[in-house]
């Protein structure tokens, strides 16, 4: 089956459940009109169903070639990048001033949901040169802006991000890439990186690749690390294109899944050394790469996402046409479509709540990424900040372990014949077992959460995200609506839960810092599991006051996320603050 994106879903979430519609009407976004954010996305549906979804199988079966330094992409997908950024999808959130159409970052993350889901190979494409426009607006000099951000804004230009080398994984400070001066101002560097995502390929005219290095006077660790941008061809004065640079992609990886996607080993200074400029200043380029580094994490958040509403929307087809076996009580002859058995029900609204409640998750992580740089008020910009760095690890680790979850159940549900490839659900399956594992492990994302964000301010954030969550619970128990069932109580249940959890974090990060460390995974689920729920019983709320279509759907969404995922939560709290010495003391078990 072809990929629909559910556009009403979609806007529910956005405008309700992630908090877009009052932010617009707050006046945080100064004088966009919300009223285009549906145009906007049924043409992106329209151009994922058909040019995107029909590519992504072919993609998967041809993969990418290398070839004396060149990679050939699948048959398509150079036609394909064309229409894209002729229709201008890539310059969807991109300064006005350099190209872009200066929409915000959360319409642009709805907009990511449906590549992903389309085509979850393609979308990483873009995904990670709005990365690195990110970084170049924020970080680079005018003359490199005037050379290369329309260029990346417009997507005629793509981008890369280099981090990653044989002995710097996760230990970005280990790495050892030179960069030397050169007299003329720029910089030469020397080394080679792995895993570099779309490091070369056949749909765009140069890729400018933003590289991490060290100088040769800097100091150890991350911060004597600087941030170059290192493009494939030079570009002369007048804009045009020069001289090869020294970067070339010298082996290409075959992997589990994401075959359409090159993923590059990159080699620079076989010839002197490839001609970087300097992003930033000398010996801050861990500052300027995350701020690439926090929009790629949600964009794999995203990624998540699309894979896991692709996965239900397959299944979903699947199930109301597979017949096996009869329903309890059916008497006539023939069998039954497999969704008529309680238990592929239950498969079913697992899957279709917890893409639910991810998806809201990562779009209300933009709406306050948004809001931090779009309002007027100063402490309305700080408090939004505050608000997407809390959310940003759990909008990337929760919703890229929901895809993996998804997926295998989409498998499961089809049976046997998820097990054949010919189906395409064990495609979807193998894309998205890397998003847990790139642009920082989900155990790094819950690492991250505990140790950085859960504190901030003296957990600030996290109390005051805790009161919006109590009203939306109070909300449900006074609506006195018999069909959200027991989710009033489930969702507090797991709110004191969530409270009371942070708060024992918190006094062990002081006391005891590897306990708080061995429950970092289980906090930042139960989090999300607390998180999410409420937002989908509020997005119930506001579907049943706004007159929208079916609105008890909704309600019976939320009821099952309520009464099956939350409801782990104080479950969950056990595991974080009475099980850490499991983990702890588990070195005898683990010596071997």
């Amino acid at each position: 089956m072809t990929y629909r994106a559910p556009i009403n879903d979609i806007l529910l979430s956005l405008n309700h459940g992630a908090g877009l519609a009052a932010a617009v009407e707050a006046g945080h976004y100064g004088d966009f009109d919300g009223d285009i954010t549906a145009a906007v996305l049924e043409e992106a549906g329209k151009f994922a169903s058909d040019v995107l979804a029909p590519l992504n199988r072919v993609g998967d079966e041809h993969g990418i070639k290398l070839d004396n330094g060149k990679v050939t992409t699948a048959p398509g997908w150079p036609d394909a990048y064309q229409r894209w950024t002729a229709a201008g999808w890539n310059a969807v959130s991109g300064p006005e001033a350099f190209g872009g159409q200066g929409l915000p970052l959360a319409v642009n993350a709805a907009c990511t949901e449906i590549w992903s889901a389309s085509n979850v190979a393609f979308g990483l494409c873009p995904l990670l040169t709005l990365s690195a426009i990110e970084a170049l607006d924020a970080h680079g000099s005018a003359e490199l802006k005037k050379t290369y951000l329309e260029k990346l804004v417009t997507g005629e230009w793509t981008g890369t991000m280099q981090l990653t080398e044989p002995n710097a994984g996760s230990d970005v400070g280990a790495l050892r890439t030179r960069a030397e001066r050169a007299d003329d101002g720029t910089y030469r560097l020397k080394g080679t990186k792995i895993f570099i995502t779309y490091g070369e390929h056949d749909m765009t005219d140069n890729i400018v690749h933003f590289v991490l290095a060290r100088l040769p006077d800097a100091p150890s660790g991350t911060k004597g690390i600087s941030l170059f941008l290192v493009p494939k061809f030079l570009v002369n004065v007048d804009g045009s294109l020069g001289a090869r640079n020294d970067i070339h992609a010298s082996g290409v990886e075959h992997k589990l899944g994401m075959h359409a996607s090159p993923t590059c080993t990159m080699t620079m200074g076989d010839k002197g050394g490839a001609i970087g400029y300097l992003i930033g200043e000398e010996n801050q380029g861990m500052r300027c790469m995350f701020t690439m580094m926090n929009q790629a994490r949600l964009g794999v958040g995203l990624e998540g996402v699309g894979i896991a509403d692709r996965a239900y929307q397959q299944a979903l087809a699947y199930a109301q046409e597979r017949r096996q076996g009869k329903a309890i009580g059916h008497k006539s002859d023939g069998m039954d479509p497999i969704i008529v058995h309680p238990d592929v029900k239950r498969m079913l609204m697992q899957m279709r709540s917890m893409t639910a409640a991810a998806r809201t998750i990562c779009y209300a992580t933009a709406v306050a990424l948004d809001v931090s740089v779009r309002a007027k008020d100063a402490k309305v910009r700080a408090d939004a900040a505050a608000r997407g760095a809390l959310l940003t690890p759990i909008a990337k680790a929760f919703s890229t372990d929901i895809g993996n979850e998804v997926a295998y159940l989409g498998v499961q549900v089809h049976g046997g014949m998820g097990f054949i490839e010919e189906t395409g659900a064990a495609q979807h399956y193998r894309d998205a077992r890397i998003t847990s594992i790139y642009e920082g492990t989900n155990g790094i994302q819950s690492i991250d959460l505990v140790t950085r964000k859960l504190g901030a301010n003296g957990g600030a954030s996290v109390w005051a995200l805790l009161d919006e969550l109590a009203a939306v619970i109070k909300q449900v128990e006074t609506s006195n609506d018999p069909a959200f069932g027991t989710t009033g109580t489930k969702l507090r249940d797991a709110h004191a839960a969530l409270e009371r959890t942070s708060r024992w974090l918190l006094e062990r990060l002081a006391s005891a810092p590897n306990e708080a460390l061995a429950g970092a995974t289980p906090y930042l689920r139960l989090f999300a599991a607390t998180l999410g729920g409420c937002m989908l019983a509020g997005e119930a709320l506001a579907a049943k006051a706004n007159g929208e279509a079916e609105p008890q759907r909704y309600v019976a969404l939320a009821r099952f996320f309520a009464e099956n995922i939350a409801v782990q939560a104080p479950s969950l709290e056990k595991t974080v603050t009475e099980s850490a010495e499991a983990v702890t003391g588990a070195d005898a078990v683990l010596a071997g």
